[in-house]
């Protein structure tokens, strides 16, 4: 579908990419950059083996999403007899079903930096380290950044909310081959 004003949603630094479907389970997925391939792939599994829909959302600029909320945080701390005002992220966000997954090729820290302004679970999957050389495919694995590991954190969110068994996560662990007593990434 034509969205009327996509290019200031671009711009904003948040733009939908696609709308969940009618799973029995839902959850929020966020993707920026070359990951979109990893959530996407995560994304049809998840709805075709776990009955998990998603809705989909291209992160253009967390710096500008992160900028736009604390303007609006100082806003309606100086102006307290003012109605609110609502962050761009918040509202688009908070609007969605389920945690919010947000993966990225870049350090965790970036993603979650628009945590704090969403009112839901909010599991930031980035690329934390340097100096390896391999490939794509490889690195995205061993970050946990590729589909399988998208996959198993949106299922593990839904899970830890009570919304699904974690029996289901435990079986897609092993159906993805993931060792879940590897080594942190985060400190290797």
């Amino acid at each position: 579908p034509v969205v009327a004003d996509l290019d200031a949603q671009i711009m904003r630094g948040l733009y939908r990419w696609a709308d969940a479907g009618n799973s029995k389970h839902r959850a929020t997925m966020v993707f920026s950059g070359s990951a979109h391939s990893a959530a996407r792939e995560a994304v049809a599994e998840l709805e075709s083996r776990w009955d998990v829909s998603c809705d989909v959302w291209s992160a253009t600029s967390y710096k500008t999403l992160r900028e736009n909320a604390l303007d609006v945080e100082r806003w309606n701390r100086l102006h307290p007899t003012s109605a609110p005002r609502q962050a761009d992220v918040t509202r688009l966000l908070d609007d969605g079903s389920g945690p919010i997954i947000a993966v990225t090729d870049y350090m965790k820290s970036v993603a979650d930096q628009v945590a704090p302004f969403v009112d839901k679970r909010f599991v930031p999957l980035g690329t934390d380290g340097f100096g390896r050389s391999d490939t794509r495919d490889a690195l995205r694995r061993h970050f946990e950044t590729d589909a399988a590991h998208v996959e198993v954190a949106v299922l593990s969110a839904l899970a830890t909310a009570g919304r699904l068994d974690p029996d289901v996560v435990r079986d897609a662990i092993t159906a993805h081959g993931i060792d879940p007593d590897a080594p942190d990434p985060l400190l290797t």
